[in-house]
């Protein structure tokens, strides 16, 4: 069974971010984006989350939240 474009082209999405695949994988799922809305927007979330988790793991916590946050997993654990 041949898997569906968009099916492909989820298999493809995390190496194409990591910049991991083949050049004949690459232009299979750069040709799938360029003509597929659903796919190209998953890319974009994908990309957004991926910049948004290194942009956040690298800014510390205000004191007062890790606070916060030690409270609520000490009460939380009782």
């Amino acid at each position: 069974m041949t898997p569906e474009p968009c099916d492909k082209c989820e298999e493809l999405l995390q190496g194409y971010l990591d910049r991991e695949l083949g050049d004949a994988e690459m232009r299979e799922a750069e040709v799938h984006l360029d003509g597929c809305d659903y796919c190209r927007r998953r890319y974009r979330f994908e990309s957004n989350l991926r910049m948004y988790v290194r942009t956040t793991a690298a800014e510390r916590m205000p004191p007062g939240l890790i606070e916060k946050l030690a409270e609520l997993r000490s009460t939380g654990a009782a």
